[in-house]
């Protein structure tokens, strides 16, 4: 009976015990959490507004200011010349590019030219006869007929009776058909028109060409020009004869060059307009890619910023008593990789690189470069 009694009283002490620890569990008061503030370093530069130059930039191509494009205008085979028409070959001016075989033309030449002369003998007795006057001037001109060499002009007739002679006889038509050939025949030799270099060749001697046949490219390496698209808003601020600065690329060589030509006529697609530029100089080559930059005008009491800090085109981060503040600005151009802004007061805080998650009212500190000893 006893030991009944004493294992009832241990399994009320046990489930006592237990209700007690769950009690006690339940109504245990845990402390709140405490973070650390993450306060995020920045780096500013502080604002100081000046006259700023605003500079457009524009690129192209260059193109040499006198280039032709060879064409023949005769059929025949292409002959070997003194020097290769290939590209990169220099003539100077006067000198034979292409040469063309003009065997057949020239024969066919020389016998219209002994056909003329043949006609002016025949008129000789007439002339003796019935305008001996004027048979002087055609003896003369007779005895200096060379079909070697080119025709001279035919003396003048002082009367309508003896030009009219002259005509009938079909003297005039021999003439000028001898002249024709004459013209086409210099054809057949392309001289260059200026010191210059071949760019382009499209033909090998022993070749046949046709006419209308384009055979190649010939420039004068020493001027070039480039054409370069300019916001029409702008174009007040081109002038005839002002200079302007180019570059490459990779801004390893720069050259000075002068704005030749405006076009009067705004590119209704895009809204620029294109202004031509003529450079010299030695490592200038035919189809380079250069920048060009343009002096335009000053903006006053202006700020230079980078393009990556400006938020919403119009917005940038102050700091302000250790918290970031975004504050309206006016943004006076864009250039390439930077803003020129307005509105800003002298002496601001502004942020000098973009924060990740940067917001209003967020807190900041400002590196400093010196740390206070």
């Amino acid at each position: 009976m006893r030991k009944g009694i004493t294992v009832i009283l241990a399994i009320v002490l046990l489930a006592g015990a237990s209700f007690l620890a769950k009690y006690l569990i339940d109504n245990k008061q845990k402390p709140k959490p405490r973070f650390n503030k993450i306060v995020k370093t920045v780096f500013t530069e502080t604002v100081e507004n000046k006259s700023i130059p605003v500079l457009i930039t524009a690129n192209g191509n260059l193109e040499a200011k006198n280039k032709i494009e060879i064409y023949s205008e005769v059929q025949g085979v292409l002959m070997p010349t003194s020097k290769d028409f290939r590209p990169g070959t220099s003539f100077k001016k006067g000198e034979t590019i292409i040469k063309i075989n003009s065997d057949e033309f020239y024969a066919n030449l020389q016998a219209q030219k002994s056909n003329l002369f043949n006609v002016l003998t025949a008129i000789m007795p007439d002339i003796r006869m019935d305008y001996p006057e004027e048979y002087a001037k055609w003896e003369k001109y007779i005895n200096s007929f060379s079909i070697n060499t080119p025709i001279a002009p035919l003396p003048l007739t002082n009367t309508d009776k003896e030009k009219f002679f002259i005509s009938g006889r079909g003297i005039l038509t021999s003439y000028f058909n001898v002249k024709n050939l004459e013209a086409k025949l210099a054809k057949y030799n392309l001289r260059a028109p200026f010191n210059g270099i071949l760019t382009e060749s499209l033909v090998n001697p022993g070749a046949l060409v046709r006419p209308g046949q384009k055979l190649g490219e010939f420039i004068n390496p020493s001027v070039y020009e480039i054409g370069v698209a300019v916001k029409s808003e702008y174009r007040n601020l081109l002038q005839v004869g002002k200079n302007v600065e180019l570059s490459n690329l990779e801004k390893t060589n720069s050259w000075v060059g002068k704005v030749v030509r405006i076009n009067g006529k705004v590119d209704a697609a895009t809204q620029t307009i294109m202004a031509f530029i003529q450079v010299t100089g030695e490592a200038l080559k035919e189809g380079q890619y250069l920048e060009v930059v343009l002096e335009a005008k000053s903006e006053e009491n202006a700020f230079e910023v980078s393009r990556k800090l400006l938020i919403d085109n119009s917005k940038l981060y102050i700091v302000k008593d250790t918290v970031l503040d975004l504050i309206d600005v006016d943004v006076a151009f864009e250039n390439k990789n930077t803003v020129i802004v307005k509105n800003l007061t002298n002496g601001t805080q502004l942020l000098s690189k973009v924060v990740p998650g940067a917001h209003s009212g967020m807190l900041v500190k400002v590196y400093n470069e010196k740390p206070a000893e």
